[in-house]
């Protein structure tokens, strides 16, 4: 039986050092198997001949073995499949770009051990532009560096192909890069039709490389984000066009009334006060009935195109229709209404535009100005009570501004001469 044993013995060791070389297997379950086994052999050991339990000691061992082997692909295929579930009806669930980039970024943190960062860089006719990021902090969309022209997201988006790098510290990539950064990162193109509209970076805090189930489980990210991201691209150049005026490039009338309600949603919680300012160009007509409609255009797109760019980021400029603007302010009262009002009728005074036959032709902008909450609540009532400000400045003195009225009360006239 000393034999029975020693065989016993050489192949518990064996079973050992196979199990102990498996590191998808926890701590606990191979001490589980090795008891599991263990049982078997003594089993084995008390029914058996000495040579029978010998044979069946290495058939125990190697079923063992090789169903928990089975287990555990069967289990990895199935994490795999709940986690293909889980990030398509993340990436999905929206058609906002923002949105959907910031769900992809929270998929990479969260599928790789020792996760650092996780970038996208979106790029679309060669060029890269920063999406999202998130770190293990928790840290959202901040731009550590932009991508070096030799570096890894400009090389990943130029060879169409992931890049692995199991230490940054000793590879070419990163010759010239902080001192501070080490560990592992993988570069990986997002594509879809072919076309790359993106690369998704993830680094590691550890050196070393990454494992075949984290590398299939990063590749069914990228495929998934690439389909999502080219949707919500697509999604936001459909809703840009929709909320374009074609002629002037400027926002249209849909998108002011969006733009508006969100502005009145803000100023509601933040107990702020929001301006609209409606405006007419005075002397249009003129110019059409001179050079014709195709002049009138050419002179509507430079003129507000020009207002426009003088305009602070936070202020909202759109074509009403035909010849008429109207300009949201937001966190603005009367004073700031008044102020910014001034500035466009002063930069009518400056306005000149090249007419055909080099006619100097003296244009102007007669305006209404409502606040919120002082003259109305509602976006249609803003608009409204700006727009009879507008039409009694129109009719009473060309080139000057009126404060709506409140429910009741006079208009009180501004004026400021367009001569």
């Amino acid at each position: 039986m000393n034999n029975v044993s020693d065989g016993r013995d050489g192949v518990f060791h064996r079973a050992w050092e196979i199990i102990n070389q498996d590191t998808s297997i926890p701590l606990d379950e191979k001490k589980g198997i090795l008891r599991l086994i263990q049982v078997l052999l003594e089993a084995a050991e008390s029914s058996s001949s000495p040579r029978d339990a010998k044979e069946q000691i290495k058939t125990f061992t190697q079923e063992v073995i090789s169903r928990h082997s089975l287990m555990m692909l069967v289990k990895q295929q199935a994490d795999e499949l709940d986690a293909l579930k889980r990030i398509s009806l993340n990436l999905t669930s929206s058609l906002d770009l923002q949105t959907v980039l910031d769900a992809v970024v929270n998929e990479a943190m969260g599928l790789v051990k020792n996760s650092r960062t996780a970038h996208i860089f979106l790029y679309s006719n060669s060029r890269l532009e920063f999406g999202a990021s998130l770190n293990s902090e928790g840290v959202k969309n901040r731009l550590i560096s932009v991508p070096r022209a030799d570096g890894l997201t400009n090389s990943v988006a130029r060879s169409g192909t992931t890049i692995i790098i199991d230490n940054m510290v000793n590879h070419p990539i990163y010759r010239n890069a902080p001192k501070d950064w080490t560990g592992s990162v993988i570069g990986v193109p997002l594509k879809f039709n072919d076309s790359i509209v993106g690369v998704m970076n993830l680094s590691r805090s550890v050196t070393g490389i990454f494992s075949k189930a984290d590398l299939r489980l990063i590749g069914l990210l990228a495929d998934q984000a690439a389909v999502a991201i080219s949707n919500a691209s697509l999604h936001k150049q459909v809703t840009e066009l929709a909320n374009t005026d074609s002629l002037t490039g400027l926002p249209n009338r849909r998108a002011l009334d969006e733009r508006l309600q969100d502005e009145l949603s803000l100023a509601k919680q933040m107990n702020s006060q929001i301006a609209v300012v409606m405006m007419d160009l005075d002397g249009f007509k003129g110019v059409n009935d001179i050079y014709g409609h195709a002049v009138g255009d050419k002179l509507l797109k430079s003129l507000f195109n020009s207002l426009s760019e003088n305009m602070r980021d936070t202020d909202f400029l759109a074509r009403y229709g035909g010849d008429e603007l109207t300009l949201v302010i937001r966190d603005a009262g009367l004073g700031i209404a008044e102020a910014v009002t001034l500035k466009i009728l002063e930069l009518m005074k400056n306005y000149e535009y090249p007419f055909p036959d080099e006619a100097k032709i003296r244009l102007g902008i007669s305006a209404g100005i409502a606040i919120y909450p002082n003259h109305a609540h509602t976006a249609g009532d803003l608009l409204r009570t700006a727009d009879t400000a507008l039409y009694q400045a129109k009719k009473h003195n060309r080139g000057s501004f009126l404060i709506a009225s409140k429910a009741t009360g006079p208009l009180h006239p501004l004026t400021i001469s367009s001569e």
